[in-house]
């Protein structure tokens, strides 16, 4: 597991994404984090010798690892992902109009000289 216990996260997917907090305990075993002040629920207790009054806790709940990205810098990650996303559509464009029109071209060409070949012979049988 990449994350460490104090590490700035970025929660990437559920319903907390987009928002940023500190990594406060990790659970190697089930490959979860806790983040403190994200994926908050809400816990029902009964009264208990320890806790004399019961009721309804708001604590925060254990997301899997898969869900979280480590950041280091909050400014200049965010910049970073912007440029690269920018790049990557950039270069994904141009190489699909490159692949579109080679494979029309090889299609197009190949079967018509193969018809031409093959009806010459046929008539020169006859």
């Amino acid at each position: 597991m990449k994350v460490k216990v104090g590490d700035t996260v970025r929660i990437i997917a559920g319903k907390d994404k987009g928002k940023e907090g500190k990594v406060i305990k990790t659970l190697k075993a089930k490959n979860k984090v806790v983040v403190e002040g994200l994926n908050i629920i809400k816990k029902h207790s009964k009264p208990t010798n320890t806790n004399d009054k019961g009721g309804i806790f708001d604590i925060e709940a254990p997301l899997h690892v898969s869900n979280v990205k480590v950041i280091t810098d909050t400014k200049a990650s965010k910049k970073a992902e912007k440029k690269e996303t920018k790049e990557v559509k950039e270069v994904k464009t141009v190489k699909e109009t490159a692949k579109k029109t080679t494979p029309k071209e090889k299609k197009e060409t190949a079967p018509k000289a193969r018809k031409t070949a093959a009806k010459a012979p046929k008539k020169a049988s006859k």
